[in-house]
Parts: structure tokens; C-alpha cells; sequence
């Protein structure tokens, strides 16, 4: 049964349809989680995005299913690629910044896919690898196909004249599209699976610098920009278009998510109704951790629906557990909370509060607010666009009680008691990190 529904989204009026449909019993979806590189929310058109930027199959899944609101993650990509796979935060893993990430231990933590395998999940990792450790089969994957480094194309670039396909070395012929490659890889990997539930893990090149020509962009292109962006959700469309052609669109739950916030180099033209949001990709302003979250799973979750459900990068693998009926162990801490009954278009119990680390900061945001580790308290009502620091001595009865409820959110958490970062606060690698202030003493 359908019903029309009405939605104000960022100041947009839009009519949805609601579609509900009980879920098979004890079915274990297929899940494609799709994570794009630097994409931040004013890159994606049904968050608001300039028209610039056209995403005509993102905006589809997210017409089909559940567009989120306030998804948060760790705002540099290593780190938030730790938490998307641990389901734990990094005072409790060490993934505080980007070197610090590689040095997790598969002796130490558990990834996705090793949750999943006793479900009866087979699994594959294709794309960036990026700052995690060792390779993906260490990790629990049965395939992958794993690039070098980010942002990485076409064999002219030093990093993309080689790919790992399941530890074999590859060369990536000429003129040959590395994105189209994944893809194809993508597609072969569900096709020999369709008749078992499967987990993909598909880490995406775009929109990561370096921005090259698309095998689509004009040979006078004056926004590649906007080409990658353009590639990326045809891409998104040809592998929604094969499940359909495998019939296997209705067991199939897909996850389209950010890694972090827009690129600083491209923050300042990917606004969202015309503004330009507060921060961008390494910041711990909004736009380095709110992200584009999209789910769509035909006939279970519901279709036009918006959701302002506090999520962090930590939910996916209580989630993804729970839909497949895996146990986790009960010996770990997972700081995830399972949204599998909203995937299923029901209520359930939605987090009170997300939490966002990066080095030795961190914060805890709620609808409205948010405490950062100085104890400064932050009005989010004007959020993304900006965020208003509440003056310490503040008698606000509101502001009173949000400081007391997110202070007492991060006493339980305790993160100055984890591991504590050891690197320079930025988050970044120290080899960048260095060159960026020897740039800057320069300049």
C-alpha cells in the first residue's frame, strides 16, 4: 500500500511516495555498501546541491528509500573507513589519524566481513584500501580488487599503472578507465554469487583529487570536476540497473555513503541550497563529518522517506549483523547501534547522539547541539551552514540541559582514557602534514 507523503527538505517542498511491505522471514539481503571518496553533501542533488552537479541515480535510491540527514563519520578517510568496518571508535582501535590506522592488527580487531562469513556471507572489498593495514583477505575478505593510494584513474598517474586483483599484480592498460574496471569486477562478483547472500564493499575513486577527465567528459571540459561527480552516479545507476537484470533488486539492500566531507579545495562551490556549509574534508566543523547516507532496499524499507535519525560510521556493522542474523562477539565492545528495524521501515530505537573523533579531538552532536572535548558547547540550529558557540556562563534552560546530557554522553565514553593519538593532532599523515607547514613557512 502506498501513500503520498509531503517532506521539507532543506527548504524544499517535496511530494514522496511511501511504499511498506513485510520483509521475508529470516531473509538474508544481499548488501552492497557503496562508499564514495570525498563527498561531501553539497556534491549530491537530492541534499540540495548547485546544479552543477547532476546525480540523477543517487537521487533515484534516495527517492526509493531513506535519505539521511544527520549521518556523521570521521572526517579524514582513513580513520572513518576503520570505524565503517570495526563498528568501534578510534579511542578503542587506535585508527586516530592516518598512519596510526594502518597499524591495526588483524590479531586485534575484527572487519565486516569476518561478522558476516559465519552468516553464510560470502564477501568482496573493491577499491580503495587506502590507510587500512595489510591487504583485504587479511581482513576476512574471499575477493577483492584493491587500488593503490586515492583519487586513482587512468595508468598516466604513477599509482594506477598497477591494481591487486586477490593478491595478483595487474597492469592497467592504456586508455582503459580504473573505475570502469571495479565496476566490471563488481558486476562479476554478484553474478557469481546471486544464489548465495553476499556483502560488497565498493570504495570508490571519485571524487578524491587527483580530478582527471572521464572517459565522458568533453575534450574541452571546463568542469572535470563536475564530470567526476557526473561518472560516479552513472556508475551508481549501471550497477542498480544489473541487479535488476539479475533480478535481484528486492534481496538486495544498497548503502550509499560518504567517507568524509567535500575536499577543501571544492568546499567553497559544493553548497547546498546555495550556501556554503561550515568546514569541509579534516575539519571538525560540519562539513568535514555530516554526510550523504542513502539506503534502499525495494519492498523493506521505505520509499521517499527522510530521515533526521542521528547515525554514525560505527552503526553499519551492527546493522549489517543483525539483517544477516550474525553474532557479535559478545567480548567486544561495538559502539554502533543497529538501525536494521528503520531499514525495515520501522521505528526502532534511534541513538540519542553521534560521536565524531580525529586525533585528539572529538565531539558528541545531538539534534540541535553539540560538545566538543574543550567542553565548548555549540547551537547547531542554523547547522550546516554555521554553528554558534554557546557563551560559557549561558543560563539558557536549553543549552543548560544539552550540556549536561552530551557531558554526560562523553563521561561515559571516556575517550582521554583510550588510546591515546600520538601523531600531530591534524589527523593527517606526518609526511603531509610536514610538507603542508614547510609549504606555509615558505609561503
Amino acid at each position: 500500500m502506498k501513500f503520498p507523503r509531503l517532506a521539507l527538505i532543506f527548504g524544499c517542498l517535496v511530494v514522496a511516495t511511501v511504499a511498506f511491505a513485510a520483509p521475508a522471514a529470516n531473509a538474508k539481503p544481499n548488501i552492497i555498501f557503496i562508499l564514495a571518496d570525498d563527498l561531501g553533501i553539497g556534491n549530491i542533488g537530492c541534499y540540495g546541491a548547485g546544479p552543477s552537479f547532476k546525480t540523477p541515480h543517487i537521487d533515484a535510491l534516495a527517492r526509493g528509500g531513506i535519505r539521511y540527514t544527520n549521518a556523521y563519520t570521521v572526517p579524514l578517510c582513513g580513520p572513518s573507513r576503520a570505524a565503517i568496518l570495526t563498528g568501534r571508535y578510534a579511542f578503542r582501535t587506535g585508527a586516530t589519524n592516518q598512519d596510526a590506522t594502518g597499524e591495526i592488527k588483524p590479531s586485534a580487531e575484527k572487519f565486516m566481513p569476518q561478522f558476516l562469513r559465519p552468516a553464510g556471507y560470502v564477501s568482496s572489498m573493491i577499491g580503495k584500501w587506502g590507510q587500512l593495514p595489510l591487504g583485504p583477505a587479511e581482513f576476512g575478505f574471499d575477493d577483492h580488487l584493491k587500488f593503490t593510494g586515492s583519487g586513482t584513474y587512468w595508468n598516466t598517474q604513477d599509482k594506477g599503472k598497477k591494481y591487486l586483483v586477490n593478491g595478483r599484480s595487474v597492469s592497467l592498460p592504456d586508455k582503459v578507465y580504473l573505475p570502469d574496471v571495479m565496476h566490471r569486477h563488481a558486476v562479476e562478483f554478484i553474478t557469481r554469487h546471486r544464489e548465495k547472500p553476499f556483502y560488497l564493499y565498493y570504495s570508490l575513486s571519485h571524487i578524491h583529487g587527483e580530478i582527471l577527465p572521464t572517459p565522458d567528459s568533453a575534450p574541452d571540459s571546463k568542469d572535470l570536476y563536475a564530470d567526476n561527480v557526473a561518472y560516479m552516479d552513472k556508475l551508481v545507476g549501471q550497477l542498480v540497473a544489473e541487479l535488476e537484470r539479475l533480478k535481484l533488486r528486492e534481496k538486495t539492500l544498497v548503502v550509499f555513503f560518504g567517507d568524509n566531507g567535500t575536499g577543501g579545495g571544492y568546499a567553497d562551490r559544493s553548497t547546498v541550497n546555495g550556501r556554503r556549509l561550515a568546514g569541509a574534508k579534516g575539519d571538525m566543523l560540519e562539513g568535514g563529518a555530516l554526510v550523504p547516507m542513502i539506503v534502499n532496499w525495494p519492498g523493506h524499507a521505505p520509499a521517499g522517506k527522510v530521515s533526521a535519525d542521528m547515525v554514525d560510521s560505527t552503526d553499519f556493522v551492527p546493522t549489517f549483523a543483525a539483517l544477516a542474523g550474525a553474532t557479535l562477539p559478545p567480548q567486544t565492545i561495538i559502539d554502533g547501534h543497529s538501525l536494521a528495524p528503520q531499514f525495515r521501515g520501522e521505528k526502532g530505537q534511534p541513538r540519542d547522539w553521534a560521536y565524531v573523533q580525529l586525533a585528539r579531538n572529538w565531539y558528541v552532536r545531538s539534534t540541535g547541539w553539540k560538545l566538543n572535548q574543550a567542553g565548548e558547547l555549540f547551537d547547531m540550529s542554523e547547522a550546516p551552514w554555521a554553528e554558534k558557540l554557546v557563551a560559557p556562563g549561558s543560563e539558557s534552560p536549553a543549552a543548560l540541559a544539552a550540556r549536561q546530557r552530551l557531558a554526560a554522553a562523553l563521561a561515559q565514553l571516556n575517550p582521554a582514557g583510550g588510546i591515546v593519538d600520538q601523531g600531530d593532532g591534524s589527523g593527517r599523515h606526518a609526511k603531509n602534514a610536514e610538507a603542508k607547514k614547510k609549504k606555509a613557512r615558505k609561503n
